[in-house]
């Protein structure tokens, strides 16, 4: 009998051991794979003037070009083979998520569990190769109309060049997102998330560094930089209370007699987040008020001169700008919310689980009530999300830095750093409750 005991024990203990050793497999997986990103981040488009690019990538640090270059971890500004980074797969996703809600036979595949899921993935990966080809036809024109010190980015434009930049780009976001798919099946947390974070968090030390500069050259000034860190600390911690506040509604679920034995009458909660739409309505707001900018960029020089105004009076660093960001973030917040979260719905399966909320009739009281309290939850969610947004935009209005920085970044770091933690958090909690079933049934055998 002690002998079979030792032997349980033994197992237990080399079962964590392979727990622990699974989970240092898919940490390396994932650094593996994001040291791939990084690699091909630096793989130049052919048919690229590097040093060209590098000057006019200089110039607009601080706008379009920025932002976009910021997501893509500097991809954008050596303009590699990953310029597009993962974007058009994010805004192919979103597109699919949004036709569930409006579209009948795409709500019909949703319901379908598996099955449905996977073929609404397969039209998301559809969706992201042709608007990877839209946009990269038109970074190939942009290109060709980008100049510095009297020459173009491009070495010999034309229709060659734009065929080869279409099938570079398009394969390489293709391959981002196989990698990201790869990270999420056998690394930690969602591998697409990770391949933003990455790009972000690769510029951080670049960007440290040259706002260094600036203060020692007395460009700005040391009270400056130093309210600027206070100031991003206190966001972080104000993101990261924000991200994990909820709102928990108490459901009751009914007692019922089996035979001589009492069954339920117990309670349970029903987690509401504050901010149900997560980073999607800063990711939206920016994507369209740059629309207008890029188009004014690509159709420079055909005497249209609206699409000048237009593009001038909606660029960074506009009060104009800031309240139709903010305005479109609001909407955003609350359009992406009642996407996600169907009161009626959830009602409905709450009703047929036989629980229901202290005082409120199940069914559409219920749903009614829910979105009551959806509605107020959204106000505070989205206020929070345009403050975060607002704050370094109105920031850069009175200082220059040699990066840029917003509050879309900020939002994704923050919480796809929450995300991994959670993830590894959780592999760690379910093998350590899967060997204390196993040390629990090991002394009862010894009993």
């Amino acid at each position: 009998m002690s002998s079979a005991a030792e032997q349980l024990a033994a197992n237990i203990n080399l079962k964590a051991f392979a727990n622990a050793t699974d989970l240092k497999k898919r940490i390396w997986f994932t650094l593996a794979v994001l040291v791939v990103y990084r690699f091909g981040s630096y793989i130049p488009l052919p048919g690229i003037n590097p040093e060209i690019m590098s000057e006019i990538a200089r110039q607009n640090a601080g706008g379009i070009l920025g932002m976009f270059d910021m997501l893509s971890g500097g991809a954008l500004s050596r303009m590699t083979i990953f310029a597009l980074n993962i974007m058009p797969y994010i805004t192919a996703s979103i597109i699919v998520q949004l036709l569930t809600a409006v579209y009948p036979p795409f709500e019909a595949l949703k319901k379908e569990g598996e099955m449905g899921r996977k073929k609404l993935n397969q039209y998301t990966r559809y969706g992201t190769v042709v608007i990877c080809a839209a946009q990269a036809y038109g970074l190939a024109v942009g290109l060709e109309n980008m100049t510095g010190s009297g020459q173009s980015a491009v070495l010999d434009p034309g229709i060659f060049f734009r065929l080869t930049t279409v099938i570079t780009l398009v394969g390489g976001t293709v391959f981002l997102m196989w990698l990201g798919e790869q990270i999420t099946a056998r690394g930690i947390g969602n591998g697409i998330s990770l391949i933003i974070f990455s790009g972000i968090v690769a510029n951080l030390p670049q960007a440290i560094m040259g706002t260094l500069e600036l203060g020692r050259t007395g460009a700005l000034s040391v009270l400056v930089i130093l309210g600027v860190v206070i100031c991003a600390v206190a966001v972080v911690a104000f993101i990261v209370f924000m991200e994990r506040a909820q709102r928990r509604v108490l459901v009751q679920y009914p007692k019922r007699q089996v035979g001589q034995k009492m069954y339920g009458g117990e309670s349970s909660h029903l987690p509401l987040k504050l901010n149900s739409a997560g980073v999607i309505p800063p990711i939206f707001a920016s994507s369209l008020l740059l629309l207008p900018i890029t188009l004014a960029s690509l159709l420079q020089g055909d005497g249209t001169e609206w699409y000048s105004r237009i593009g001038f009076y909606l660029s960074q660093g506009n009060w104009l700008y800031i309240a139709f960001y903010l305005s479109m973030i609001v909407f955003f917040a609350f359009f992406y919310t009642a996407i996600v979260f169907n009161p009626e719905e959830t009602a409905d399966n709450l009703k047929k689980s036989g629980g229901f909320i202290l005082g409120i009739r199940p069914g559409e009281k219920t749903a009614q009530y829910f979105d009551y309290i959806l509605t107020r939850l959204t106000v505070a969610g989205a206020a929070y999300l345009a403050f975060v947004c607002a704050l370094p935009e109105i920031v850069k209005l009175y200082y220059t830095f040699p990066f840029y920085f917003g509050g879309t970044s900020l939002l994704i770091v923050v919480s796809v750093t929450m995300d991994t933690v959670a993830q590894v958090h959780s592999h760690l909690i379910s093998h350590q409750y899967e060997g204390l079933l196993k040390k629990t049934r090991l002394k009862g055998r010894r009993r």
